[in-house]
């Protein structure tokens, strides 16, 4: 959509993500910063939004916010219709691990795993049985889809940023996410290959039927996505 384009508002029944006059603001010494100021919006299931604006603007914040791994001052968060803000940490941590995958720009991958260790980890930490049994496989299967048949047994440091990135794409997909949350996923890879990467993302987006949310600041990744979300010192524009 164009900036000028109303925000995005799902049409179903209960919208994946509800943003709903969220406010951030932090207090110290010097007076009160607002960091996010009354934003608004809905995403349906399968589709994509890009966060975008200036350094500064509050687009890493919010994507924090969407996650419940920031509280807000004020204003709710609805994620598969459950208010985020309205449950406790730990019941926040289990709504992630069940429904969000993360990617981000230096990769977060444990140094000390293997590329399908990685991938198995948070199968691993599943509370279903049948998942945990299952998480090699998985796993193995995911790496494949994302080229890295032939690198499964390779450790991060061996790895190009590239590879690293496909294998954090890996461990994003594997849990089968209702929301991918990617924050400036691109940023550290070379042109060519952040493009590579974005490709991607976008398939397995389509394939698998997850939402995306990311944050950038290269407008011809936001121009793929269905929405474009711009901030402008905590205010959408």
């Amino acid at each position: 959509m164009s900036e000028s384009s109303p925000l995005p508002q799902a049409s179903s029944a209960t919208p994946i993500i509800a943003v709903e006059h969220v406010f951030k603001s932090v207090t110290d010494s010097t007076g009160t910063l607002d960091i996010l100021r009354d934003i608004d919006f809905r995403l349906a299931a399968r589709e994509t939004a890009a966060i975008v604006g200036a350094s500064g603007s509050g687009k890493s914040t919010l994507l924090s916010i969407i996650a419940g791994l920031d509280t807000p001052t004020r204003g709710t968060v609805r994620l598969d219709g459950h208010d985020l803000f309205a449950i406790d940490e730990d019941e926040r941590a289990a709504l992630r691990a069940q429904k969000v995958g993360f990617v981000f720009q230096s990769f977060q991958l444990m140094g000390n795993l293997t590329a399908l260790e990685n991938v198995m980890l948070p199968l691993e930490l599943s509370n279903r049985p049948e998942v945990r049994k299952n998480a090699r496989k998985a796993a193995t299967e995911m790496l494949a889809r994302v080229g890295l048949g032939q690198r499964l047994s390779h450790y991060p440091k061996v790895l190009s940023g590239g590879e690293q990135q496909r294998v954090a794409l890996a461990r994003a997909f594997v849990v089968q996410p209702a929301v991918l949350l990617a924050d400036e996923p691109t940023g550290s890879l070379d042109f060519a290959t952040g493009e590579t990467i974005m490709r991607l993302m976008f398939e397995l987006n389509r394939e698998l039927g997850t939402t995306l949310v990311l944050v950038t600041h290269d407008r011809a990744i936001a121009a793929q996505c269905e929405h474009r979300i711009t901030i402008d010192a905590g205010r959408v524009v």
